[in-house]
């Protein structure tokens, strides 16, 4: 197996995670269906939740990368 197939793992397994770390006890998708919501849509990330989320993102874009960067190699 080859070192960037083992990073999009490790990378992928990260990123799964790191979403299910995240606090899903707030009205997001919910507002979104209709089925709750406390009439504002927005809230503001904080502390420990605001790190997750933007590392969320973070290993997405490096997750992206790497499978662009794997695509590449095999066109050539």
């Amino acid at each position: 197996m080859r070192a960037i197939t083992v990073a999009e793992i490790i990378t992928a397994i990260s990123i799964i995670g790191l979403i299910l770390l995240q606090d899903r006890s707030g009205e997001g998708g919910g507002a979104i269906l209709g089925t709750g919501g406390s009439g504002e849509f927005y809230s503001k990330r904080r502390g420990m939740e605001k790190v997750l989320f933007i590392l969320t993102i973070v290993m997405v874009l490096v997750f992206l990368g790497l499978v662009i960067y794997q695509l590449a190699l095999s066109n050539s």
